[in-house]
């Protein structure tokens, strides 16, 4: 997908709706103009990144260091993440959420030229670390912008079209990269921060303010001791963790390794792989979306995470590169669905504008992301692949037990724009 088809596809959303007849729904269940935005944005920023991932490892090893010195720079990025998402639900409280998103992705996109500039390993390394901080900032921002723009009855939709963004992107971006390190190792950092200042003057021109109102007086905020409570967002919460250690600590950690030592095969392989279960993830994404909005959080939770541990824990056993990209795929069906109803349950118990609970959200993901390699390795060399892959299934389907606790109907905080 190109850049003017994608904003094509943002226009025709925006201007009829989800649904093929948009005509007879109601404007209330059309995706916020804000909501379009956010997925163009995601869509630059995931470009440029899918460009520098292939690359950065190769980058990295052109300063004569080992393998380990490549997995920290890979790690301070997610480490400086985790680190500072807590703070930065103060800082929307000050700058506001257009202001920090623009400000975060600035950040990135300073730090990652930069590092097309680096002349040594360890600029690479604090430049990396800097741009987790950026990142942050960005995420927290996008998300609680999102679930400020998006009604109720559209939550659903409006994150599966933002993790759309991501997803497409994140597909183009490894063709391009190939692209462009064949030209020089440093090109695709350069074009990393293009696409990124490209995404942050998007949002500081198109994103709007964002105010919770009703017909009498804007409602109090929901208090943060009562959202840390509720079922909800604890569900919500455990469900973040559990994809990220799924998709991080098993899904990308320990699936090439399982390619090339099992099947015999290439790395290649495990990209092409990656690709189709892409595709089908990208494809569920609108279905899923409409049944979080139209059937509930509550079964999407339940069924996609109960899915998506048996998954696993069938992976290790299977015996053909063929199976297992039939698996994958499944697998990615199931994460359309975990991507949109945790989210969407956040913010029926978060309300529409809460920076903190947002923040505890992303927090557990990356949080996952970091523990899940490290604990999944360390299973494998113990043990087995079936241990491994095991320790995120029994996070998953306890995320998915978990969602028993929750309430069948969500609430509903009325949301205009300004």
């Amino acid at each position: 997908m190109n850049v003017h088809s994608a904003e094509a596809t943002a226009d025709s959303a925006y201007s009829e709706g989800v649904h093929p007849f948009s005509r007879f729904v109601s404007r209330e269940d059309r995706l916020d103009r804000d909501v379009i935005v956010l997925g163009v944005i995601a869509f630059f920023v995931m470009l440029g990144f899918g460009v520098v991932i292939p690359v950065l490892p190769v980058f990295v090893r052109s300063f004569d260091v080992g393998f380990l010195e490549v997995g920290a720079v890979v790690s301070a990025f997610a480490l400086m993440r985790l680190v500072s998402t807590p703070f930065v639900g103060r800082l929307l409280d000050r700058g506001g959420e257009r202001t920090i998103l623009a400000l975060g992705i600035g950040i990135v996109a300073v730090s990652s030229g930069l590092v097309g500039l680096a002349g040594s390993y360890l600029e690479v390394l604090l430049l990396r670390g800097a741009g987790g901080i950026g990142s942050a900032m960005f995420s927290v921002s996008a998300m609680t912008l999102l679930l400020a723009s998006a009604s109720p009855a559209t939550r659903g939709r409006s994150m599966g079209f933002y993790q759309g963004g991501f997803l497409v992107g994140g597909m183009a971006g490894p063709a391009v990269g190939g692209i462009l390190a064949a030209v020089s190792i440093r090109a695709p950092f350069f074009f990393y921060a293009g696409t990124l200042l490209v995404a942050g003057l998007v949002g500081l021109i198109l994103l709007r303010r964002v105010r919770v109102e009703s017909t009498d007086a804007p409602p109090p905020a929901i208090p943060f001791r009562a959202v840390v409570r509720d079922s909800r967002f604890l569900t919500a919460c455990l469900a973040n963790l559990a994809q990220g250690w799924g998709s991080m600590g098993v899904r990308s950690a320990l699936i090439p390794v399982l390619v090339v030592e099992a099947f015999g095969g290439t790395a290649a392989w495990t990209g092409v792989a990656f690709a189709i279960a892409a595709v089908s993830q990208t494809i569920t994404l609108a279905p899923a979306g409409r049944f979080v909005d139209r059937v509930g959080r509550r079964p999407a939770i339940i069924g996609a995470y109960a899915v998506a541990a048996v998954l696993l824990m069938v992976i290790p056993f299977v015996e053909s590169l063929a199976a297992l990209i039939v698996l994958l795929c499944l697998y990615g069906a199931a994460a359309a669905f975990m991507g949109t109803a945790p989210a969407a349950a956040l913010g029926d118990a978060a309300g529409p504008r809460n920076p903190r609970a947002v923040a505890i959200f992303s927090a557990c993901a990356d949080a996952g992301a970091i523990v899940g390699p490290l604990v999944a390795g360390a299973l494998l060399d113990a043990f087995s692949y079936p241990v491994a892959f095991g320790s995120a299934a029994v996070l998953l389907l306890a995320a998915s037990l978990a969602a028993l606790r929750m309430p069948r109907q969500e609430g509903q905080h009325p949301v205009t724009r300004s």
